[in-house]
């Protein structure tokens, strides 16, 4: 059976990022994945409960999913709720769907603090970013998901061929 990946689900086009929008990923590979009945969407915030559109949120003092899952951090929005309850729970959700289809891999925009795997806003809503990965990233990532940033997807085709190979 070939790979299964998961993704986010503003790289398709959906309109569930926090400002009512999606952010479209155009590349052949999630065409072809896409007939291939491969992609598995995911919106892990949606998954936690919460609303489109909603306010902008980002993890708290420079710190990252990692340190959320700790609970050393929060995600805050910008507005002052905290809805750190929410992102865990749509991270949990996110991998216990991922784990139901079969998923190896997980394909997740960047910059979100739950979906950024490389690196994601400081918590001081100045759009500045940092190093780090977000609240699903981290989870996904500890459930064995290997994640991929939307501007890695030119790895993560290297990646579903060298799995399809040795499946094959």
């Amino acid at each position: 059976m070939p790979a299964k990946i998961l993704i986010s689900a503003c790289l398709l086009g959906h309109a569930v990022r926090y400002d009512g929008k999606g952010k479209r990923l155009s590349h052949p590979a999630i065409d072809r994945w896409a007939e291939e009945g491969r992609l598995v969407t995911i919106c892990p915030e949606l998954m936690g409960g919460m609303s489109v559109p909603r306010p902008p949120a980002e993890i708290e003092s420079g710190m990252t999913g990692e340190d959320v899952l700790a609970g050393r951090a929060r995600v805050m929005e910008l507005t002052g709720g905290d809805v750190t309850a929410e992102f865990v729970e749509g991270a949990r959700r996110a991998l216990a769907l991922a784990e139901a289809q079969g998923c190896t891999h997980a394909l997740l925009i960047d910059g979100s603090p739950s979906c950024g795997s490389l690196a994601i806003y400081d918590g001081a809503f100045a759009g500045r970013k940092h190093a780090g990965n977000g609240v699903t990233a981290a989870v996904l990532q500890r459930g064995g998901i290997v994640v991929v940033a939307d501007r890695e997807i030119d790895r993560l085709v290297d990646l579903i061929e060298a799995a399809d190979t040795s499946l094959a």
